[in-house]
């Protein structure tokens, strides 16, 4: 079966997370993804514990697979000349290297644009190219100062990072569209461009609605915990054993609500009729509603309403949500198959559904340099 990708060759310079993700996706949909680094490695090699079965960082396994690795020293005229032309031959080039630092080995994109003008060049940064050129790209920081941190957590608690490094995953799914868009306007016009992505950006994009009501009523939003600035009862509630999210968007849901917590004229108070009431007085509420919720489990509670057309879930673990998705037919597990000792792992599958040509997990993430020899073979001609 052929793939949407396939023919595609992406030379892959990025590592951490925003740029490895970004190219692993292209690669399960057939791109061919060469991923180059220096002697020491990806950083995310070393970034353990935890680790998997085979003693490798999970954190670099988690993004790096359906690739080869190669070592270059870009201050060895050999490999840098080798590395070149592999470039002359390559559809997409990624990057997250500080601005400019590229541009002393002739690796950026006015450089290689007059070496391949088909190529499409993706650069990933922090704070863009500008101003913030010199500004560390770090998923925490720009959490902090693009203002995330600032909604999250409790209204009197510590400002709090997301539990995951969210900019660089929303980053690196702005990487892969405009690297989408720029080979699809390619079919047309037969020239690459370049592709500028920066994690600053892609978080206040991401904030949609948050950032929205911050330019149109130039009041910044503050932290709500668990509650929707717009929207009430949608939040986590106390249970018996544990927590459980209720998430009512209409007023039908809220009738029901009131019906299964035993209490239905709740959907007739008029601090309660409306979600615009309801907004207004989500102290109250939610107070009558965890003084029913307490008196049983999350499971009850989550089986109860959700049968009754109210959304409510249980709190889950990561590993319970992997089981819940795999309950519900998702498949969000990939088995691959180490071509060289057939040894099976497991990854989380690629979240895109294609009907016809889905994502293919062809190799296990590659060890340092092991694929050596595709680069040799030019540094030694």
């Amino acid at each position: 079966m052929s793939q949407p990708l396939e023919g595609v060759k992406v030379i892959d310079l990025s590592r951490i997370l925003a740029g490895p993700l970004c190219t692993m996706t292209l690669a399960d949909f057939g791109a061919e993804v060469l991923k180059v680094e220096n002697g020491a490695g990806d950083e995310t090699r070393s970034w353990k514990p935890p680790v998997n079965a085979q003693g490798v960082s999970t954190y670099y396994w988690s993004v790096n697979r359906n690739k080869q690795a190669v070592i270059a020293d870009f201050a060895d005229a050999a490999d840098l000349q080798a590395l070149r032309e592999l470039i002359c031959e390559a559809d997409v080039l990624v990057e997250n290297f500080r601005p400019g630092v590229l541009a002393k080995f002739g690796l950026d994109y006015c450089s290689l644009h007059e070496l391949n003008p088909k190529l499409v060049y993706c650069s990933i940064s922090g704070f863009g190219e500008k101003q913030g050129a010199a500004l560390p790209g770090f998923d925490l920081l720009v959490q902090a100062v693009g203002g995330l941190m600032s909604i999250t957590g409790e209204p009197e608690g510590t400002p709090s990072k997301v539990g995951v490094a969210l900019v660089d995953v929303l980053a690196a799914q702005n990487a892969v569209t405009g690297i989408l868009l720029a080979l699809r306007e390619r079919d047309a016009s037969g020239q690459g461009q370049r592709v500028s992505v920066n994690l600053l950006h892609s978080l206040l994009a991401g904030l949609t609605n948050q950032s929205s009501s911050t330019l149109a009523t130039g009041k910044s939003p503050a932290r709500m915990g668990n509650a929707h600035p717009s929207i009430a009862p949608y939040e986590t509630f106390a249970v018996q054993d544990g927590v459980v999210a209720i998430a009512v968007g209409n007023d039908r849901q809220f009738a029901a609500l009131a019906r299964e917590l035993g209490q239905p004229e709740l959907a007739d108070d008029p601090r309660f009729s409306s979600n615009s009431a309801r907004v207004a007085h989500r102290q109250d509420l939610k107070a009558i509603i965890e003084a029913a919720t307490a008196q049983d489990t999350a499971v009850h509670w989550a089986q109860t309403l959700m049968s009754a057309g109210v959304p409510a879930g249980k709190v889950n673990s990561i590993a319970e949500a992997i089981e819940f998705s795999k309950e519900l037919g998702l498949d969000p597990v990939a088995i691959i198959t180490d071509p060289a000792t057939g040894e099976t792992t497991e990854q989380i599958a690629s979240p895109i559904g294609l009907s016809r040509t889905s994502a293919q997990y062809r190799s296990i993430p590659p060890a340092h340099g092991q694929h050596q020899e595709l680069l040799n073979t030019l540094a030694n001609q």
